[in-house]
């Protein structure tokens, strides 16, 4: 019976998660805990650090809804694909495909979890070497992306 109810209640909770998203569930779940995690994370190396400000913590928060506001944008552009190019297309853009908010999730998991790494050396937890390289490389990475976009959209913008 206990076993039981360790697989029911979990499944109860989560199956709402899934109806609703699809196959962006998992990575919307996973990125809603990477979010509270940034955000403790935040908190105690801010409190560590003797700079805990409530105004920062409420932009915080605000800035961690636009996430979500960034995967809504995500999944907009997705269903305008998806009746778009549903007919030629069908395996990328089929029903409840949305590939462009995976990317997007994925792209914003990544960022919150050097995020979480940056804050863990605030507050003075070692860091293995390895992941420090990791770390600084999919940092250099991420920015130089942003930086490449950005100039690319600079680019189109002068046109």
């Amino acid at each position: 019976m206990k076993e039981t109810m360790t697989k029911t209640i979990p499944a109860l909770m989560l199956a709402p998660i899934f109806a609703y998203f699809g196959a962006l569930g998992f990575p919307m779940i996973l990125l809603l805990a990477v979010i509270i995690c940034d955000y403790i994370s935040g908190l105690t190396a801010a409190w560590t650090t003797r700079s805990l400000s409530s105004r920062v913590g409420i932009l915080g928060i605000v800035k961690k809804v636009c996430y979500l506001l960034l995967v809504a944008v995500g999944v907009v552009i997705d269903l305008m694909l998806q009746s778009g190019l549903s007919d030629v297309l069908p395996s990328l853009f089929g029903d409840g495909c949305h590939p462009i908010a995976l990317l997007v999730i994925v792209w914003l998991v990544v960022n919150e979890c050097l995020s979480i790494l940056e804050n863990l050396t605030e507050i003075g937890i070692p860091m293995p070497g390895f992941l420090a390289r990791i770390v600084a490389k999919l940092k250099k990475t991420l920015e130089n992306g942003t930086e490449d976009t950005k100039e690319d959209l600079d680019d189109r913008s002068g046109e």
